[in-house]
């Protein structure tokens, strides 16, 4: 887990914004999984998925959808209460990654979307082992946003300027990926570049819904989220934003 203020509070946050989270986060291009597939050497259909840290079920509906047998895991009772309230067809198992509520060899895949990071790697990347089948993957990824752009830096910069004491950047997964090379896993990793167009609202509501913004009270965020809605609206004064991301894949796969 990443090193600094206590990330288990801050990931606690999420509960009060699962709102926000649904209708604010990025979902994902086809072409992660199409990836996905091409890394692992498989295919989803018909593969038993645990989609650990699910949140409200954005990547386990589209693995679903992909027709993978899917579970979801979720410790936060109000991300978990989201869940349920928009995807009442799919499996959720209150749990973390850390200690999977899962037999031995139960599952073709984990995956971690925007969640490995959560996770203290060195009880996570056990304990997905531990319940994978032989030739079974863990499948970690994040959107990130795309730092080559000028707005976006200038962003980064306006937000660790206002939130010196909680923001740590956008992140990504270089110094997670080394986790699972060691537990003898054969790793591949790839980036996926897209973008979305969406209303400054919408890129709000996203923001709420981030850690850093979410753990604090409102009467707080409130004076970040008007200036970053002026900001935007100076860069994008037809009010559409233009979201860049890089979508960095990690798949690791257990020896057959």
């Amino acid at each position: 887990m990443t090193e600094g203020r206590d990330y288990r509070e801050a990931a606690r946050s999420f509960g009060g914004v699962a709102a926000e989270y649904e209708r604010g986060r990025p979902g994902y291009p086809d072409g992660l999984f199409d990836a996905l597939e091409r890394l692992w050497g498989r295919g989803l259909r018909g593969a038993r998925v645990l989609d650990v840290g699910a949140g409200t079920g954005i990547a386990t509906r589209l693995l679903a959808a992909r027709g993978a047998e899917v579970v979801a895991v979720e410790p936060s009772p109000g991300m978990a209460a989201r869940f349920l309230a928009s995807s009442p067809a799919l499996p959720l198992v209150r749990g973390t990654g850390d200690d999977l509520p899962f037999h031995d060899g139960s599952a073709d895949l984990v995956t971690y979307a925007q969640a490995f990071h959560w996770t203290y790697p060195e009880k996570s990347v056990p304990e997905a082992i531990r319940v994978l089948r032989p030739g079974g993957a863990v499948a970690a990824w994040w959107n990130v946003y795309d730092e080559t752009v000028a707005w976006i830096r200038a962003r980064d910069r306006r937000m660790a300027a206002a939130l010196s004491d909680r923001y740590r950047g956008y992140g990504g997964i270089d110094h997670h990926a080394g986790h699972f090379a060691p537990a003898g896993l054969a790793v591949e990793r790839t980036v996926l570049r897209w973008e979305r167009r969406v209303p400054v609202d919408h890129v709000l509501t996203d923001l709420t819904s981030r850690s850093y913004l979410a753990s604090l009270e409102p009467g707080e965020r409130a004076p970040v989220l008007a200036a970053e809605r002026e900001a935007m609206l100076a860069e994008f004064p037809d009010g559409i934003v233009v979201e860049p991301f890089a979508l960095d894949l990690t798949v690791a796969v257990k020896p057959g």
